[in-house]
């Protein structure tokens, strides 16, 4: 079995997207070949078309690593007729170096190739996990053979050729590191600055936890996309004094591969994403057995009650916290090792691959 991936970014340092170089390597290892096409390239451990030749048209002496990536360009300020051109010159150039495609989130591929990939026999698999979908995603869902999800809230989960699948976190990776020493009282939120993220929420929770004398910090890990600058804008300002006093530290993005070390570090990690998400991060946090309180109902099969508090309810949240953090140390590692356990046994990688081999023969 040969493996054409789809996905918006090949970059090991992105602070979002860095996951899906490791999911690469995972696949590699349980497909003949890999071939990527993403619509933007960076820095990766792969072949790569655009900076050499390969050595044959056979397609194992590609890479050491079984894996070809393709750019569509964007990287180069391709414009979107080039992207076009060149999805599908790919798609028929490396007909014969792949069986099955799957594309990661990116309906429009789909819509662009997907009745000529099935009407060639090629298995096709879509992964959507967003609560809410348009006309082209039920579309798309109609050309694949299975859509996979990982949230029950998915808006591909009604589907018919739905299939719920594990997240995905590689658990060598992310695991608690007991050379690094946790910080008391610490708190956590990493990723993207957005409105929809509610990042002033937390910032609100903090706020009431030190007046009443629970003395805590608070670790901001993210960027803010150009739309956002005026929600970060306003965050740092109203956390300019708890900054001056050392309680907030907004920190900045770093790639994704480095934020175990920094789930190590503290004892309780926040999640604010609204209703029917389920955030990779939290997935993430849980492997490396940091506290992880979030507001998403998703979680509830996987979290227990006392690491769910209400959406957009500061107060909530600040009782939530402080009943943690005045835990034993001994309920704390119990909790934090469960989650960890948790993660193992339903969204591990490595399962993850195995189980989108097992359906491709299917």
């Amino acid at each position: 079995m040969k493996l054409l991936l789809v996905t918006q970014k090949v970059d090991k340092n992105d602070d979002v997207l860095g996951f899906f170089h490791r999911w690469i390597l995972e696949f590699a290892k349980h497909f003949e070949f890999v071939t990527v096409i993403c619509l933007k390239e960076g820095s990766h451990d792969f072949y790569s078309v655009k900076n050499a030749k390969p050595r044959s048209e056979n397609s194992a002496e590609f890479s050491g690593t079984g894996v070809k990536v393709l750019s569509l360009g964007k990287e180069d300020g391709a414009s979107r007729l080039k992207y076009i051109y060149r999805f599908y010159k790919y798609i028929w150039s490396e007909r014969k170096n792949y069986d099955v495609v799957f594309v990661h989130m990116n309906i429009e591929y789909i819509i662009l190739g997907g009745v000529w990939l099935r009407l060639t026999r090629k298995k096709v698999f879509l992964w959507y996990n967003h609560t809410y979908g348009t006309l082209s995603a039920r579309i798309a869902g109609i050309i694949t053979n299975k859509t996979f999800h990982t949230s029950p809230f998915a808006f591909t989960a009604r589907f018919k050729n739905a299939m719920k699948m594990p997240a995905g976190i590689d658990t060598n990776m992310f695991k608690r590191d007991v050379g690094l020493q946790k910080i008391p009282n610490s708190i956590l939120y990493i990723g993207r600055i957005s409105p929809v993220k509610y990042v002033d929420i937390l910032l609100n929770a903090v706020k009431i936890l030190n007046n009443r004398g629970v003395k805590t910090t608070l670790d901001i890990y993210g960027s803010a996309p150009e739309r956002d600058k005026e929600y970060y804008d306003g965050l740092r300002k109203d956390a300019e004094e708890m900054e001056k006093n050392g309680i907030v530290s907004f920190c900045g993005s770093i790639p994704n591969y480095k934020s175990p070390k920094v789930f190590n570090k503290h004892e309780v990690s926040v999640n604010l994403t609204p209703e029917g998400n389920f955030d990779k991060t939290v997935l993430e946090s849980m492997a490396c057995e940091t506290l992880t309180l979030v507001s998403s109902p998703a979680f509830e099969s996987i979290l227990p009650k006392e690491f769910l508090f209400e959406e957009r309810n500061a107060d909530d949240l600040a009782d939530k916290i402080e009943n943690i953090l005045s835990m034993s140390q001994d309920q704390k590692n119990t909790y934090s090792t469960n989650m960890r356990k948790k993660i193992i046994e339903e969204h591990d990688l490595s399962t993850l691959a195995k189980k989108i081999k097992v359906t491709a023969n299917d």
